[in-house]
């Protein structure tokens, strides 16, 4: 009496988990006997209820669109259908579709502590696309739900480690670190995280009030310091154009003379003759 020799199988995990039962040889494991009653099953029904079963039968799915067909619970080979048509058994055949395009979903405004014990609120934008619609459907149950909790989480860790100060000016290598870390822990799922935005950062209305009046006050310590060395500057010049007036007395009257002028331009019914100290010198001296 002869016997069938059959493969000895083996349990392969995939990169999601997901155990599969393949032979040494490489090929998946032979259907049973009730799948392959079901699907014989579905043939005849689908032959039986011609044309009408084409209506059932035959799907469409867009440019932008896959899907991912399962068999009585099972991945069918061949990866993801689409574009265009596919062919699916009724009763036995289930299949989703998986979006390709780029979607965009707004953080939630977060409530974080700095690293400086400052409370502020932060939302963001995140943009994200499916790059495998094997492991979107498989690995995560929604893919989409998890990648918003997930941004949510992030935001708050990286937040959480720099001060005030990096949160107002480092927006964008915020914005970075924060796609990496995403794009880093959605890859099992097939989900790519093209960008991520800060959008907004508040502040309590004590603390904007607080450094509303540090920014008032350092720019008048600026506009003194500004003023002195004005003065000081000035002063020098004063003093540079004293010495050249005391080596040369024209000069000294060509500017008074230029003095009258300027003062005589503007229609002036006063004018002014400043009288030397030389000549009433003499003068001090006599006695009432």
């Amino acid at each position: 009496m002869s016997s069938r020799q059959v493969a000895p199988s083996t349990v392969r995990s995939d990169e999601c988990g997901v155990n599969m039962v393949v032979r040494e040889d490489g090929e998946q494991e032979p259907m049973g006997f009730i799948e392959i009653v079901a699907t014989v099953g579905s043939v005849l029904l689908l032959i039986l209820t011609l044309p009408f079963s084409l209506f059932i039968s035959y799907k469409v799915v867009q440019e932008y669109e896959r899907a991912v067909i399962f068999r009585l619970g099972r991945l069918r080979r061949g990866g993801a259908r689409g574009p265009g048509i596919f062919f699916i058994l009724p009763c036995i055949d289930t299949y989703c579709k998986v979006d390709l395009r780029t979607v965009s979903f707004d953080v939630p405004p977060q409530e974080v502590l700095t690293r400086d014990s400052v409370t502020v609120t932060v939302d963001a934008v995140v943009y994200y696309r499916v790059q495998s619609p094997l492991k979107a459907t498989i690995c995560v149950n929604n893919y989409s739900h998890s990648t918003r909790l997930l941004a949510a989480t992030t935001l708050r860790n990286v937040l959480g480690t720099r001060n005030l100060s990096e949160i107002l000016s480092e927006r964008e290598a915020i914005a970075h670190t924060m796609q990496s870390s995403l794009d880093e822990a959605t890859e099992p799922w097939g989900v790519k995280v093209e960008r991520v935005e800060i959008k907004d950062v508040r502040l309590p209305v004590q603390l904007q009030r607080a450094m509303a009046a540090e920014a008032e006050a350092a720019r008048e310590a600026r506009a003194k310091v500004i003023a002195a060395e004005g003065e000081m500057k000035a002063s020098r010049a004063l003093k540079e154009a004293s010495d050249v007036l005391t080596d040369s007395p024209a000069a000294l009257q060509l500017r008074y003379l230029q003095t009258l002028n300027t003062i005589s331009a503007e229609k002036n019914s006063t004018i002014v003759f400043p009288l030397p100290m030389d000549m009433i010198t003499p003068f001090l001296g006599i006695k009432k």
